[in-house]
């Protein structure tokens, strides 16, 4: 059986990047991943003072709004590390909130897909054929988690 999730709202929602479980990353706690996620895409780069902003969002739709504006200069390596750094946050997050860890745990060797109906990079898409990279992500972390107890 494969599993979808999207809104934090339904089943699997703790799964979303905007689910509420902050994560501490090199001494900064980031209330969600989309937080830190929107933040590292200014790293280095001339738009950097906008991180402060993200970083105190009130909400993690107000911190992607602030992540996505197009006018804003990316770091110049971003898409090269953008997958990297989504997977050290999800890591993160699951290694700091044990009953999230357990419910990803119990999803065994189930399929994981982000049914996003607009994103096909992260998700599936609306046709279901995007490249689901954060499902990816959620099933490799999964895995290291589990291999670290044997």
């Amino acid at each position: 059986m494969t599993i979808y999730f999207y809104k934090v709202s339904q089943p699997y929602g703790c799964f979303s990047n905007f689910s509420p479980h902050g994560i501490d990353i090199e001494g900064t706690y980031w209330p969600t991943v989309e937080h830190y996620y929107q933040g590292q895409k200014f790293v280095g780069s001339p738009d950097a003072p906008i991180i402060p902003l993200i970083h105190t969002a009130a909400t993690p739709e107000q911190a992607a709004a602030l992540g996505r504006c197009q006018t804003r200069r990316l770091r110049l390596d971003w898409e090269v590390v953008k997958t990297q750094v989504m997977r050290r946050a999800v890591f993160k997050k699951f290694i700091t909130h044990p009953e999230i860890q357990e419910i990803l745990l119990m999803t065994g060797d189930e399929i994981l897909i982000e049914n996003s109906p607009t994103d096909y990079f992260w998700g599936c898409g609306a046709n279901k054929t995007g490249d689901n990279h954060l499902g990816k992500i959620l099933m490799s972390v999964r895995t290291e988690i589990r291999n670290s107890f044997a």
